[in-house]
């Protein structure tokens, strides 16, 4: 029986053939599974704590919310808000400290998504909302990344990794040489800055290093998993594939140009969070564009902000904040890419 409803609840509607708001939830979480064990390869296993921790705040304010509102509860079986939280905690550093994924959650919850009305009202991508804010605020906590080289020797437990991210023990306490460092979009901007900025620095012509140990794997992981996504027809192709064209056009021009001071296309597309951008945050359809020129321009513009505040901007990885500027972009690009009615 549980068999037969696990299958039924996966399969889309037999008559419109399309999946509803939980199993979309549900398609995407399990895409999301190969990226997430990655990172937990690479970068420890404190992002499953931060994800069940997350998910639980994110149950907490919603119901909690509701509640306050009048509401039926109903929401939270739609699964929205354990997305946005999973989205949300697999974005930060894996050893954060425990308040910084709660402020996080409490702004993509509660700021984001409740105070505009709930799921479908909402006009900037909650998720992105509650980073951007713990990134301006936080800037320290928020760039803490682990080195991935440190647990080739060492690997934390997940009761060790609790007591991490709770302030029960602190993480220089294990015998680690170099748990922090810089990403590699970090040493690229420091050394743009600089005037330093050369291919050789990061090794970006030895295949194994082109975008960084760790990221481009991780990478990797969201790509397959978002082309599962496509391949159920979970998502639409247009939004990442646009997105991702324009990334390439955009970084072989500059590269070209200037191939001594800008990186090749190779680490933009699998450095930071691209793939987890392009086919996990960028469909959201809520806030997205949804005509099909204007999802074209929404992606575009994406892509180009992405590079541009990589190159010249202050923060090394730029999907957030390109997100919510284009979020902002929506209502416009919309009304001016508005199909015309057959006939006039």
């Amino acid at each position: 029986m549980g068999l037969y409803f696990f299958t039924r609840l996966l399969k889309p509607n037999d008559k419109t053939g399309k999946w509803s708001s939980p199993q979309i939830m549900i398609w995407v979480l399990i895409a999301l599974i190969p990226g997430i064990a990655i990172q937990s390869h690479y970068f420890g296993l404190g992002n499953i704590i931060q994800i069940i921790f997350a998910i639980s705040l994110a149950v907490l304010f919603e119901g909690i919310f509701l509640f306050f509102r009048k509401k039926s509860l109903t929401p939270l079986l739609d699964g929205s808000a354990i997305v946005t939280a999973v989205l949300l905690a697999i974005s930060i550093p894996t050893y954060a400290p425990w308040w910084v994924i709660t402020i996080g959650v409490f702004f993509a919850i509660v700021v984001t998504k409740q105070l505009y009305g709930g799921l479908g009202h909402n006009i900037f991508n909650p998720a992105m909302v509650g980073y951007v804010v713990l990134l301006i605020s936080f800037p320290v906590q928020m760039t803490q990344w682990i080195n991935p080289n440190v647990f080739t020797t060492v690997q934390l437990s997940l009761v060790d990794s609790a007591r991490v991210i709770f302030n029960i023990i602190d993480l220089s306490s294990f015998s680690m040489d170099g748990i922090t460092q810089a990403t590699p979009l970090d040493k690229f901007k420091e050394s743009f800055k600089a005037g330093m900025m050369t291919i050789d620095i990061l090794n970006l012509l030895e295949i194994k290093t082109f975008a960084g140990e760790g990221w481009q794997q991780v990478n990797l992981a969201f790509l397959a998993g978002g082309i599962f996504l496509i391949m159920l027809r979970v998502i639409r192709w247009q939004l990442p594939f646009y997105f991702i064209f324009g990334l390439i056009i955009i970084s072989f021009a500059a590269s070209s140009f200037a191939p001594d001071s800008m990186p090749p296309v190779l680490f933009h597309l699998f450095s930071g969070a691209t793939m987890l951008g392009a086919f996990f945050i960028l469909t959201d359809p809520v806030s997205a564009s949804t005509t099909p020129k204007g999802q074209i321009i929404y992606a575009l513009i994406i892509a180009l902000l992405v590079w541009l505040i990589r190159t010249f901007g202050n923060y090394p990885d730029a999907i957030a904040f390109s997100v919510l500027f284009a979020n902002l972009c929506v209502p416009l690009i919309d009304y001016v890419t508005k199909p015309r009615v057959y006939g006039h």
